[in-house]
């Protein structure tokens, strides 16, 4: 194991009764928390993780897009044409240009159709990936853990992560596109008719809110190299992130619309640079909400007895195989020294 990582390790045997969850917290707790949260969002630089995950996002953009256009595509193009009208909504500037751009270039492709279909998808999907394999990497960053799972268990790790947030984002778009015709053909199904229509029409924003928390609680979960207790479907994080990112959004929406100059700074441009910098801030609202769920989970260990100022990482590890191998490593070029 890595020097001073037993020392650290150590640290995380328990003084008293930790709580389960958030909850469990006092309000004096749940200050500290959020004082630290903000304080560590600074010192783990997660601004530039941020910006990397903007790269690894853009790399892994059209990749995910060709594997969300075929799931939708099952539907028909008449669903396609929802999630292009929900993306002018949702998605800021000129920046909107770019992802509409790709998705009516990728559901006229053909591609998606015949035997190199599956090949291609799942392509896509290891190109996909790579956002999630950035992730992990700023996840250990933010709980102070090394990488201690072997290559060999963190790519199908990733893959698998991968797969399954594609899934919670199609259902998220199948629950865009599922209005008018469509919902009111479920809604006779399980006997609600119009009736039906009209509830999903209100409901289905918060079910979609509840879908991307979970996808984030799933990041959160399986990102880090750290021992957690059981999965939980929503997280304080994951909430946090959806919220943030709404309000981020919208907020950055405005600011373009009515004081942004970028078409006068970058001219033709003004639409990358637009789309990048709304990618980045959705990444800040999703880092943010992990080192929100990491502080939470040092507080549990406070105030189960740990020492306030007890240094990182203050959970366990999850795996230690690549910790001990790159330690043996060192050893031996030491030696030969």
């Amino acid at each position: 194991m890595p020097a001073g990582t037993e020392q650290e390790v150590a640290m995380v045997a328990r003084h008293g009764k930790e709580p389960e969850g958030p909850g469990e917290l006092s309000k004096r707790s749940w200050g500290a928390v959020l004082k630290r949260t903000f304080k560590q969002f600074s010192r783990d630089n997660l601004t530039d993780w941020a910006a990397a995950l903007t790269y690894y996002g853009v790399l892994s953009l059209f990749p995910g897009i060709i594997v969300l256009t075929a799931i939708l595509g099952l539907l028909g193009p008449d669903k396609i044409q929802t999630v292009i009208d929900n993306v002018n909504q949702i998605v800021p500037g000129q920046g909107k240009d770019i992802l509409v751009g790709a998705i009516k270039e990728l559901t006229g492709s053909r591609s998606l159709a015949g035997p190199l279909a599956i090949v291609g998808l799942l392509g896509a999907l290891w190109s996909a990936s790579g956002y999630i394999g950035a992730f992990m990497r700023a996840s250990n960053a933010i709980y102070g853990m090394p990488e201690g799972r072997p290559i060999y268990k963190v790519i199908p790790l990733r893959v698998a992560l991968t797969v399954a947030i594609v899934i919670l984002l199609a259902l998220c778009a199948v629950g865009v596109v599922a209005t008018g015709s469509v919902a009111r053909r479920i809604g006779d199904l399980i006997g609600l008719g119009s009736t039906g229509v009209m509830v999903w029409d209100i409901a289905k924003w918060p079910v979609i809110a509840v879908l991307v928390s979970v996808a984030f609680a799933l990041l959160y979960w399986v990102g880090p190299n750290v021992r957690q207790p059981s999965f939980k479907w929503l997280t304080p994080g994951g909430l946090l992130a959806v919220v943030l990112w709404v309000l981020a959004s919208a907020g950055f929406a405005l600011y373009v619309a009515n004081f942004g100059s970028y078409n006068k700074t970058y001219g033709s441009l003004a639409g990358v640079i637009v789309f990048l910098v709304w990618l980045w801030i959705s990444n800040i609202a999703i880092l943010l909400g992990a080192e929100l769920d990491a502080e939470l989970a040092r507080g549990r260990t406070i105030e189960a007895g740990r020492e306030e100022d007890q240094e990182e990482p203050f959970l366990p590890p999850r795996d230690t195989k690549a910790m001990d191998e790159d330690e043996a490593a060192a050893v031996a070029e030491s030696e030969r020294k």
